[in-house]
């Protein structure tokens, strides 16, 4: 699809599993917001139940529609169908996204003027307008975990000493060079992402794009953040099931640290992990403690030799 008369700039991917009315909204702020670019935009539909591929063929049928047999999870449909792009520029976009005005152009835009970088990012935002803090990050270290384990991140959200992924204390409203761009809004060039290899596939769900920007910092490259391109970004809508989403979570970190710390480090690292949820299933036994929260720390914990394997 063209925005305007010119060639192609960019190829717009976004992956929906069950988010089916997320989805149709994502598509139609990004087609109504992304501003003067030219772009193609593919939907992969990872065999939803939801009727989301029929819903989006009928809503939008001039736009590029995959139907997947079977869930392949986030990172193998990105690279399936990146084998086929031919525009310069790519452009990762979540299923539970809504794009502000002009907020493709921008990121395009803010990319072409500093060509010397490698993964680009905006800043994003719940749905009543206040920060989302997590469209970027510092990498893991031993501290920061640490931090994580024992409720120093939670306790002290502002604070760079002790939410250093966070980047605690900055409201992502200037440009800044960050460790990791998320992948709800994720610009590259398509030339980087084949010297990359794209995505690792044995990351099914979460930490695909970690991964990927640790390695292209190994190569030199760095990475940034401009406020100027916004979207709205709700986070985690296709998990239908908490102790899911965080058994996947604290099952990429385990893969991370194992493919990107040194290797003395590595125990130290799969420790704190074990901690932190050893901690909180040991809270859930404290009297009054939420009985919703405490069948997951329960579940989590009952799964810690999975998730402590990774990927």
């Amino acid at each position: 699809m063209n925005s305007d008369s010119g060639p192609v700039e960019v190829t717009v991917i976004i992956v929906s599993y069950n988010t089916r009315e997320l989805t149709l909204r994502a598509i139609e702020t990004l087609l109504a917001n992304a501003g003067a670019v030219a772009m193609k935009v593919i939907i992969w539909d990872n065999a939803s139940k939801d009727g989301s591929a029929d819903a989006i063929a009928a809503r939008f049928p001039e736009l590029e529609l995959v139907r997947s047999e079977e869930n392949l999870g986030f990172g193998k449909p990105h690279n399936i169908l990146a084998k086929s792009i031919d525009t310069e520029w790519m452009l990762l976009l979540n299923s539970d996204t809504e794009t502000h005005p002009d907020a493709v152009e921008d990121l395009l835009a803010f990319a072409q003027q500093h060509p010397d970088m490698g993964i680009y990012g905006g800043r994003t935002v719940f749905a009543d307008g206040s920060l989302n803090p997590t469209s970027c990050w510092n990498r893991m270290t031993p501290w920061s975990i640490f931090c994580q384990a024992v409720g120093l991140s939670m306790m002290f959200k502002q604070s760079p000493v002790f939410n250093p992924e966070g980047i605690g204390g900055w409201q992502r409203d200037s440009v800044r060079e960050v460790d990791l761009v998320t992948g709800c809004f994720f610009l590259l060039r398509t030339e980087l992402w084949h010297e990359l290899g794209g995505f690792k596939p044995n990351y099914f769900m979460y930490g695909e794009e970690t991964d990927l920007c640790m390695r292209a910092s190994k190569l030199g490259y760095r990475h940034m953040i401009t406020p100027d391109a916004q979207i709205m970004h709700l986070g985690g809508a296709s998990a239908t099931h908490r102790d899911t989403r965080v058994v996947q979570v604290m099952r990429s970190k385990a893969s991370l640290i194992r493919d990107h710390w040194e290797s003395s480090m590595v125990p130290i690292g799969i420790g704190l992990l074990w901690l932190w949820i050893a901690i909180r299933r040991l809270a859930s036994f404290v009297p009054g403690y939420d009985k919703g929260k405490a069948e997951v720390w329960r579940s989590v914990w009952r799964q810690r030799k999975d998730w402590l394997a990774g990927y």
